[in-house]
């Protein structure tokens, strides 16, 4: 093992046995000096995030990736208010999650602590560093924060405005670490710190998320791909399910809750899909339909097998047209990624049927699918989307980053 991750794993373990030990009232308080911090080192933070713009740019990074990667004003406040909203939040650690007394006389307790040490892999979205610092603090454990090398500077300029925000409000050991080191071998000598390391989140791509689920030794909780679906029941409100698409797959297209698969019932489909794209023409989304589809609209793009299971991360979207519930929900389970899916009804029987049968993470009625997300959900951020079925599946919030051990308090007794 290298001196550099020898150390950071061995100083991030006995940080976290520190970090286990304060007060919510501590925690609270650095957090709401962190969100004062970034809020006064705007300019700093976006000057640091320019330098990176124009080094992706340099180098030919996609457009999604660079959306990603960028630091607006507006984006820097929402840092800094994800913070604040973190400190308000209840301190899910000592809770006790269930209590019961045994006939022989012992008390048992099972209540939430820290995961430990947690390592966070992510690509060109600083405003995960923040994320993570504020919700692995609030729940006492310790986060090695290994960014993608297009976002160096503005995830080292972040940790270092945190990182003294947390000095000042008198936090007297390093809470978190940013690795510095952009070179991939660090990565992989990381994944193998089982022991030492007690959880991995990676953020990303599906070729960076299947790297780390091959490589690492440590467990690991991930979503591979954000193939999201839309399904326009025959009942839907159409002016209400126009805005929802519009918004689902325009708003933010390069994230994963966006909608990639729009799924319209037939019996509604001849008057919905000539408005669809008269709202998405002039948005520059290209349309990708199944053979219902193409004789409906002529011009449109014939989809393939390979459109169905395709996370575009881009202002394209597969249509299909359904016969009933039933197929709507046949397609989803079959290529969807187990993410986010939305059915627009109003029928309360279809709507019970859609959330019950879909295998999804997320099950919305009547909403899009921008909702998916940690800080919507009023968790405060997020550290991550799971569509794992152990420990965490969804937005992961600050329950989803604990653990919990079973008190046991007896009177002397034995085992017979």
């Amino acid at each position: 093992m290298s001196r550099y991750v020898n150390k950071l794993v061995r100083e991030a373990k006995e940080a976290s046995y520190q970090l286990a030990q304060l007060s919510t009232a501590e925690k609270n308080r650095a957090l709401r000096a962190m969100a004062g911090a970034v809020r006064r080192s705007k300019k700093f933070i976006i000057e640091e995030n320019r330098k990176d713009l124009r080094a992706a740019q340099k180098n030919g990074l996609a457009k999604s990736m660079i959306d990603r990667l960028a630091l607006t004003e507006k984006r820097v406040a929402a840092i800094a208010q994800s913070l604040k909203e973190v400190a308000s939040l209840p301190d899910p650690l000592g809770k006790t999650i269930a209590a019961w007394r045994r006939p022989n006389g012992l008390r048992l307790k099972k209540v939430r602590v820290p995961l430990g040490v947690v390592l966070i892999i992510y690509e060109a979205r600083p405003n995960v560093t923040s994320d993570c610092v504020g919700l692995l603090f609030k729940t006492g454990n310790v986060g090695i924060l290994r960014g993608g090398r297009n976002a160096l500077r503005s995830n080292q300029a972040l940790g270092r405005v945190l990182s003294e925000a947390l000095a000042s409000s008198g936090i007297p050991f390093p809470a978190f670490f940013v690795v510095e080191k952009p070179q991939r071998t660090y990565v992989d000598e990381l994944l193998r710190q089982e022991g030492s390391i007690d959880l991995v989140i990676p953020r990303g791509g599906e070729s960076l998320i299947r790297t780390v689920v091959e490589k690492s030794r440590v467990p690991v909780i991930k979503h591979y791909k954000g193939i999201c679906h839309l399904f326009i029941d025959e009942s839907a409100d159409i002016k209400q399910a126009l805005s929802i698409c519009v918004n689902a797959k325009v708003q933010r297209p390069s994230v994963c809750n966006a909608v990639e698969t729009i799924l319209v019932h037939k019996e509604i489909a001849k008057e919905f899909l000539p408005r669809l794209k008269k709202e998405f023409s002039p948005l520059q989304v290209q349309m990708r339909g199944d053979p219902a589809v193409c004789r409906m609209l002529p011009g449109t793009r014939k989809a393939t097998e390979k459109d169905w299971r395709t996370e575009y991360l881009d202002l394209i979207v597969s249509l299909r047209v359904v016969k009933n519930v039933e197929e709507a929900i046949a397609h989803i389970n079959r290529y969807g990624s187990h993410h986010t899916d939305s059915i627009l009804t109003r029928n309360r029987s279809n709507a019970k049927r859609f959330v019950r049968e879909i295998d999804s993470a997320c099950c919305f009625v009547n909403a899009s699918t921008r909702f998916s997300d940690g800080f919507q959900f009023g968790l405060g951020a997020e550290i991550g989307i799971s569509t794992d079925k152990l420990h965490a599946r969804g937005p992961m919030g600050l329950e989803e980053l604990t653990t919990y051990k079973y008190i046991v308090e007896g009177q002397g007794q034995v085992r017979a």
